[in-house]
């Protein structure tokens, strides 16, 4: 299991400079009023794993505007086998994104996988079901990343070759080889892309399934679209050469509409109420966030079981629209999990079922202080 046992934020968002030592696997509760720099905490442990981080900004906007010097986050990971030094900031001069391992520059953020591993909600991700076709597929490959690194890699080079085909169809550049090479890429890329997607729902399903707890109901997950219809018709290198004939035959249609007719950028994730058979779009707004979190939480037990150890949670605002027995409820099964978990809230009482073992912060005007919710207001776990 590797947690997080120190944190230091420099000129990142609100902070200009904070730190959180002698953390422990377990509870991290972050309270706070509204615009204190909760959320910012979160982003930044996030940052410490593959990707954009929870709010998928670009390097430039966490720059603490009152700063000069450029934002970094640096940590200390411990697992079961010590420490490591992990830290990440912007490189001013390439503005771009760097990342250091015990003080050494390493190339790719892929390379952050092998120390740690984070699943996150936040209050954003609650229209999730209600959002467009977009949303949904970048919450799903944000899934499938946390297991295949390479999958984000495999999705940039689907866009890049979908730009710049077309760019040759909206300006008519008459350039067959370029043309076909980019057509194909698109193909083997998004069959590919389109095979992780169904592989990884049909495993994501079993951990879903697995949910005992109604207040938590599971889900019936299903990755759709024309991609993923061929794949379920015939091998991937039939789908693959289907999926290049169908680019040909809309080469006139793209070149108006720009994109592609058809691709993994169309498809969708399903989400249906497993108990109830009703379509997630379709539930109350308590049930979709009940759906929700349930689809987090088999996140995580997927990636514990197939680990052997569970993800770092980062939970922003999850509790606040939650009744008492279900933040009781929700908070057995993440200490259940054995992981670190780190939440946040605007007011303490909404973690006095949390056990003592929780480690509480006070956040206000981007300052940080280490707090105890009094034991008259706590239930005891």
């Amino acid at each position: 299991m590797a947690y997080v046992s120190s944190l230091k934020l420099h000129n990142f968002r609100c902070y200009s400079d904070a730190r959180l030592d002698s953390l422990a696997p377990g509870f991290v509760v972050l309270a706070g009023p509204n615009g204190a720099g909760k959320t910012n905490v979160l982003e930044a442990v996030s940052l410490l794993s593959p990707g954009r981080g929870l709010r998928t900004a670009k390097i430039l906007e966490i720059q603490c505007r009152a700063a000069g010097a450029p934002w970094a986050v640096s940590s200390t990971v411990t697992d079961k086998n010590g420490s490591v030094q992990i830290g990440t900031g912007l490189d001013p001069q390439a503005e771009k994104r760097v990342i250091r391992i015990n003080s050494e520059a390493v190339r790719g953020q892929a390379v952050l996988s092998d120390y740690l591993s984070c699943v996150w909600l936040t209050p954003q991700m609650d229209r999730l079901f209600l959002d467009s076709a977009s949303h949904r597929r970048k919450f799903l490959d944000r899934l499938i990343f946390a297991f295949d690194p390479g999958h984000a890699g495999r999705v940039n080079r689907y866009e890049n070759a979908m730009a710049q085909r077309s760019r040759l169809l909206r300006d008519n550049v008459n350039d067959r080889a370029w043309l076909e090479a980019l057509e194909s890429q698109m193909a083997e890329t998004g069959i590919a892309i389109a095979a992780a997607r169904l592989e990884f729902v049909s495993r994501l399903q079993s951990a879903s399934a697995e949910s005992k707890d109604e207040l938590f109901p599971a889900a019936r997950l299903t990755s759709y679209g024309t991609l993923e219809t061929l794949l379920a018709r015939g091998p991937a290198l039939e789908a693959e050469e289907l999926f290049k004939y169908q680019l040909v035959e809309s080469r006139n249609r793209d070149a108006v509409t720009g994109g592609a007719a058809t691709g993994p950028h169309k498809s969708d994730l399903q989400v249906v109420y497993a108990a109830k058979d009703m379509s997630a779009d379709q539930c109350s707004t308590g049930e979709q966030k009940a759906l929700l979190i349930g689809i987090v939480l088999a996140h995580a037990r997927l990636i514990a079981a197939e680990r052997g150890a569970p993800p770092i949670l980062l939970l922003d605002e999850v509790a606040a629209h939650l009744d008492p027995e279900r933040r009781a409820a929700l908070y057995d099964i993440l200490g259940n999990l054995k992981g670190q978990v780190w939440l946040t809230g605007t007011e303490e009482k909404l973690f006095e079922s949390i056990p003592d073992s929780g480690q509480f912060f006070h956040v206000e005007r981007a300052q940080i202080s280490k707090t105890v919710i009094p034991a008259a207001t706590r239930s005891v776990a």
